[in-house]
């Protein structure tokens, strides 16, 4: 089968699933796995997509997704092309288990994704918490500050690993945060900053914030980076997220039991 990749996660959920000999080409921001994806054409970026340069890729099946806002309309043009597409809209991650099985069952590699689902829940498990949960809150932007709300996968990665989310009873994917910040206070901040590099992450900007000076995250200096590459893309590389976020609430216990 040819493939046409759109999105990262699904980029990398198609390798997990040991199809990327399949590929036949990628959106520019798949960037992983390099040793696949840097050999393959990539016409186009997001929203900036050449789907006609896909068309001419002759792809069998189209992975795209509506996690990033504005891409209904290169959805759109891929259905007006004739072009079989697959599209993903995860929020939770039990969401994420199922388009890994629906992109393996397209596959024809049911039993692969069976497993992969297997192995990430067992890498992802939930922690027993005897005391109150850190107040753990991911920022996807810092001005405005945007952060996961109740229906995102982050929410969910979040209480599994034995925190808690601010903004986690907000019903909604996002939530941008008001100048008082009160209510959403947090042990621990976490930059996640989306379509940036972790080495480009400030925390300069978020110490800055003169509402949040009282926080515990600030007094502590508990301001952390997790690359958006492991909390921003619904894939297998999650459970990579999820262990950082579990070292981070473990420091933050850590910390409260040396008071």
């Amino acid at each position: 089968m040819r493939i046409f990749s759109h999105t990262c996660s699904n980029t990398e959920i198609v390798c997990a699933l040991g199809c990327g000999d399949q590929l036949v080409g990628v959106d520019a921001d798949s960037d992983y796995p390099p040793e696949i994806v840097s050999r393959l054409p990539q016409p186009g970026r997001d929203l900036d997509l050449d789907t006609r340069a896909v068309l001419a890729l002759k792809p069998d099946l189209v992975l795209s997704s509506l996690t990033v806002p504005g891409h209904e309309r290169i959805v759109d043009e891929f259905t007006a092309l004739g072009l079989r597409t697959i599209t993903c809209d995860p929020q939770s991650l039990e969401d994420v288990f199922d388009d890994i099985a629906t992109i393996a069952e397209a596959l024809d590699v049911r039993e692969r994704g069976a497993q992969l689902i297997a192995q990430m829940r067992a890498q992802m498990p939930a922690v027993t918490v005897a005391k109150q949960r850190p107040r753990i809150l991911v920022e996807w932007w810092p001005k405005p500050v945007i952060a996961p709300a109740r229906r995102s996968w982050v929410n969910d990665m979040i209480e599994l690993a034995g925190g808690r989310n601010p903004c986690g009873d907000i019903d909604a994917k996002s939530f941008s945060l008001p100048d008082d910040a009160q209510p959403y206070i947090a042990d621990a901040v976490v930059m996640s900053w989306c379509g940036v590099q972790v080495d480009k992450y400030r925390p300069e900007i978020v110490r800055r914030r003169e509402q949040w000076q009282h926080w515990p995250a600030l007094r502590d200096e508990r301001i952390y980076p997790i690359t958006e590459a492991w909390l921003g893309r619904p894939g297998p590389r999650l459970v990579e997220g999820y262990a950082a976020l579990r070292r981070i609430i473990q420091s933050v216990e850590a910390g409260a039991a040396r008071g």
